[in-house]
């Protein structure tokens, strides 16, 4: 195993470059401790957004008016040239130089627009069909934002003295086709991690295409991988918060804790529920390799944050932490054919797998099946007409719902639904489902959504702050 570690900072950190420095980067470091650290960095903050898609409310930035053909696509880029320039300027007074920066922004995004530009007019005589373009133009686009931040990031650094190199491995006018490992192992040729700090692009241009198999998650996937092909000690994910019992924004910062160790089913729990603690796939790899990950707040620096790690198990039962989601539909299907009929329910869920669907949790009984999926889910409407079709005696009902769990590494605590079931009802909270394994490392209460904030305060009230 390297002595090095490999660590990543989200776009919102990477906003405040000049916090990260100071607090991440350098620290109390003394000169020679400075190394053997890999930075993996994402877009500044909105950026991808600006480029692909709003994440949150699905307005389309360039990848969106240039899918539909919309003239107005040009202008979106214009939009991301203009913040991208803005935020040069904003690193002025930490070091950067902004006539460097801007040409290399303008030079991207000149090769972008002409690119554009020319499958426009490819597509104009009718023989290129939206597959086989649409894909390869996500990608080019998603990888700008990665670029600009880290070729920024890497000239800050050797501004204020520290020999940092800047990896660009987003493939910008590289022809090679090379696999995911192949890429990342080209742009890490001749790199002395313990004389020089590598600065790299989240983005991985490879063969297969990141986008096309991770979408927005891709930046995790690159710093997974960075840190299993060249062994590294530790990975370390800074983020603008820590790894808390709960969200501190809703249950106050005087009454979370912050989680000092966890392993990596929790964080596979956590993915689930939609929070951004490492990407599932991204924690697969590091988890059979037995590289812990480390979760940390970008702006304390002292605090450990938390340990991910393989075989960790809370010495005492407890729950670790209440969070949940609220983006959820129940479709629930009633059929009184179902009843001790072999493969019903596979034929079910043969719909999911076919629309490439995947559910967070599942009830059932003698003659109902229920499936809680992510609203936001591509095909979801197209998924459930054809199972209409397909189970024709069938009734189908579709709820909005959101989930809230308790998540911990040992909570095999007797009396624990018991509790759950009484604080929520308490508050007035009506419980219309709920899902457990034996393992007992997740258990889910499925409420209303207007009742979610409420659930999970009521939750956290009984299992962290008593």
């Amino acid at each position: 195993m390297g002595n090095h570690t490999v660590e990543k900072i989200g776009g919102t950190s990477m906003s405040r470059f000049g916090d990260v420095m100071k607090n991440v980067i350098v620290g109390n470091r003394k000169p020679n401790e400075l190394y053997n650290r890999i930075f993996v960095v994402s877009a500044y903050s909105s950026i991808t957004n600006l480029l692909l898609e709003d994440k949150k409310s699905g307005a389309p930035g360039v990848y969106g008016y240039f899918a539909a053909a919309d003239k107005t696509w040009n202008d979106a880029l214009e939009k991301v040239r203009s913040k991208m320039l803005e935020y040069n300027k904003s690193f002025a007074d930490i070091g950067l130089d902004i006539r460097e920066a801007d040409e290399f922004v303008n030079t991207r995004i000149d090769g972008i627009r002409d690119c554009l530009n020319d499958i426009k007019s490819l597509r104009s005589f009718g023989h290129l069909k939206p597959a086989d373009y649409l894909p390869a133009t996500r990608e080019f686009l998603s990888a700008i934002g990665e670029a600009h931040s880290a070729f920024n990031s890497a000239k800050i650094l050797q501004a204020n003295g520290i020999v940092s190199r800047f990896v660009d491995l987003t493939g910008w006018q590289d022809t090679e086709d090379l696999s995911l490992d192949e890429a990342i192992l080209k742009g890490f040729k001749g790199v002395e991690f313990d004389k020089e700090m590598p600065i790299v692009t989240g983005y991985v241009k490879y063969n297969e295409g990141i986008m096309t198999h991770f979408d927005r998650g891709y930046s995790e996937i690159t710093f997974s991988k960075i840190a299993v092909l060249t062994d590294a000690r530790e990975g370390i994910i800074h983020k603008e918060y820590h790894l808390s019992t709960g969200d501190p924004a809703l249950m106050g910062k005087d009454k979370v804790k912050v989680i000092g160790n966890t392993n990596f089913d929790i964080a596979d729990q956590l993915s689930d529920m939609d929070m951004e603690a490492i990407h599932s796939k991204a924690a697969k790899e590091m988890e059979l390799k037995n590289i812990p990950i480390r979760v940390k707040n970008a702006f304390e620096p002292e605090h450990p944050g938390t340990l991910i790690s393989k075989d960790y198990i809370s010495p005492e039962p407890c729950v670790e932490m209440i969070c949940g989601r609220n983006d959820i539909l129940a479709i629930e299907v009633y059929d009184p054919e179902m009843v001790g009929q072999s493969g019903y329910d596979h034929r079910l869920v043969a719909n999911f797998a076919n629309f490439k669907i995947s559910y967070i949790a599942k009830n059932t009984n003698a003659n109902t099946i229920t499936h809680y999926v992510p609203a936001k889910s591509k095909n979801l409407q197209a998924c459930i007409d054809h199972m209409k079709k397909t189970f024709p005696h069938a009734q189908f009902d579709i709820a909005e719902v959101g989930i809230v769990s308790l998540i911990g590494s040992n909570m095999k605590i007797p009396g624990v639904l018991y509790r759950a079931a009484k604080a929520l009802a308490e508050a007035g909270i009506n419980i219309f489902a709920l899902s457990q394994c034996m393992c007992q490392v997740n258990i889910q209460f499925m409420v209303e959504r207007a009742k979610f904030k409420e659930a999970q305060i009521a939750l956290h009230r009984e299992f962290v702050e008593k």
